[in-house]
């Protein structure tokens, strides 16, 4: 998510399943600092900025498949 002048990143850390943490999703900040957040914490980031509240904004999904590794 971001305008053409910055870009924060939002993805799911793996690790933390195994941790059974509750703060299983990374925010990745414009300035390169990493913030662990929870699924709600995300979503009230995300949604108004989704929701029209900031112009111009950018919003790339990607989905990326694990591979298993047997």
């Amino acid at each position: 998510m971001g305008t053409k002048n910055f870009k924060e990143k939002y993805y799911k850390d793996k690790q933390s399943l195994l941790l059974r943490d509750k703060k299983d999703w990374v925010k990745i900040s414009a300035r390169g600092k990493e913030f662990r957040m929870t699924a709600e914490q995300v979503l009230n980031h995300l949604l108004p900025a989704i929701a029209g509240v900031k112009p111009n904004l950018i919003v790339k999904v990607e989905n990326v498949e694990e591979v298993d590794k047997k």
